[in-house]
């Protein structure tokens, strides 16, 4: 499904696709998966948890906020290479949207984490006093504003996550700190 999507875009995807690029028969497919929209939530819900999973056990319990924030960034730019999950527009348009909603439930658990670190970064002093879920929806944001970029090649991987880190540390760090 990532390279599916990455090449054509979702819309241009067919279950037919899907199986193919699987090695499995369409109707196999369809037993696990009614529709496009069942498949897309399945494979963003498979993304969520390897995001979830894998910032647990990037960094010790007693990291500072500030790396917590920069394993968070780097994690989901990361994470957007892996699996480049098509934008809003573009599942809105090829799946409807009930799907977009459903699919903007995926993002909840990430969001919890950086909320929790935002409020951790703020509660040490690491972080500006915050409007936490405004901050973690526009950082979400500026890490969503390098998919494109990162899908098509235009910057590396690397580079991506240091201007979003240096963006970000620009908002959010405490001037002292």
């Amino acid at each position: 499904m990532a390279r599916l999507s990455r090449n054509r875009g979702i819309d241009a995807i067919s279950m037919t696709d899907v199986a193919a690029e699987a090695g499995v028969a369409r109707t196999v497919l369809y037993n696990y998966f009614p529709d496009k929209a069942a498949l897309l939530l399945a494979f963003s819900q498979r993304a969520t948890d390897y995001l979830v999973d894998s910032f647990d056990q990037d960094l010790p319990d007693d990291a500072t906020a500030v790396a917590r924030l920069d394993s968070f960034i780097r994690l989901q730019l990361k994470g957007l290479v892996a699996h480049p999950h098509p934008g809003a527009a573009e599942i809105t348009a090829a799946l409807g949207p009930d799907a977009y909603q459903a699919l903007a439930g995926h993002v909840a658990p990430m969001r919890k984490i950086l909320c929790e670190i935002l409020t951790g970064g703020t509660e040490s002093g690491e972080f500006r006093p915050l409007n936490v879920d405004a901050t973690a929806r526009s950082v979400l944001a500026v890490i969503g504003a390098e998919r494109i970029p990162l899908v098509e090649g235009e910057v590396t991987l690397e580079e991506a996550q240091n201007s979003v880190i240096a963006f970000v540390h620009g908002a959010v760090r405490s001037p002292e700190k």
